[in-house]
């Protein structure tokens, strides 16, 4: 597939790579709005194809306490309402078969989470729907095996592939990534994204609490643009520190244009 087939998706003619980025839970209305209204700005004056992300709910936390969202179909809603008023595709995650039909009536992309990327059924209920199917590639999977979780949405008829890389687990608690992943899954045909938030992540944390690294988040961007990725996955918060979930390895909101600026002067010099 192309991002061309992305309902709504803009400046794809640009020749830059595409974004997807917003806050890593739906919190509420009025914060989705004021992101999308920010990352719609930026993204319009650098000519940046763009799909708003935002999780309508939250299924893997390390604790029982922690956030999961703030109801499945109030935050579906406030996705749609994204969409409806910048006109602009939205992506959320699934995490079990019968999510795929519920969340597809609200948002244009289903993203298949890393720990689930090996779910056949997900990825089969995911195809099923006709969206465009993002799966995130497992921190325990090489960039060859995500082949098989491509061939899985194939063979439902559904062509709207996406593979997002987000690092490999490098003992209890880190990350790394090995950019030689993303030419290997180009090599699927398929549009490859690289997470450049969840690949700083600091998980397994006797907090209960992952980590992160955000002052990373520029290093990991720039080579994945460098290397050829088609896309940018990065979440972003106005107040990362009291962000509801995944706030340790968020981008401030206030340094994304700064960042998106250096990095389509990289994706020109190597064009």
């Amino acid at each position: 597939m192309t991002i061309n087939t992305i309902a709504g998706i803009k400046h794809t003619d640009s020749g830059n790579f595409f974004l997807m980025a917003g806050p890593c839970a739906i919190e509420g209305e009025d914060m989705a709005l004021s992101i999308a209204d920010k990352i719609v700005g930026i993204t319009d004056k650098l000519k940046i194809p763009y799909i708003f992300k935002g999780s309508y709910r939250k299924a893997n936390r390390s604790k029982s306490d922690s956030f999961t969202g703030i109801g499945d179909e109030k935050a579906l809603k406030i996705l749609k309402k994204v969409r409806d008023t910048f006109g602009v595709p939205v992506v959320t995650d699934i995490h079990e078969t019968h999510e795929a039909a519920m969340a597809a009536e609200y948002v244009d992309v289903l993203q298949i989470p890393a720990f689930l990327c090996r779910q056949t059924e997900l990825l089969v209920a995911a195809g099923k729907t006709g969206k465009v199917v993002n799966i995130k590639k497992g921190q325990f999977l090489s960039a060859d095996s995500m082949r098989f979780a491509v061939d899985k949405v194939i063979e439902t008829g559904n062509q709207q592939v996406i593979l997002t890389d987000r690092g490999n687990t490098f003992g209890y608690q880190d990350l790394i990534v090995d950019f030689r992943g993303i030419p290997t899954m180009r090599s699927f045909n398929v549009p490859v994204v690289m997470d450049c938030t969840h690949s700083l992540q600091q998980p397994n944390q006797a907090s209960g609490v992952t980590g992160g690294k955000p002052e990373l988040i520029g290093t990991i961007a720039k080579a994945a643009v460098a290397v050829g990725a088609d896309g940018l996955f990065i979440e972003t918060h106005p107040d990362p520190a009291n962000a509801k979930s995944d706030g340790a390895n968020m981008l401030h909101l206030n340094y994304l244009e700064d960042l998106l600026i250096q990095l389509t002067r990289i994706r020109e010099a190597i064009r």
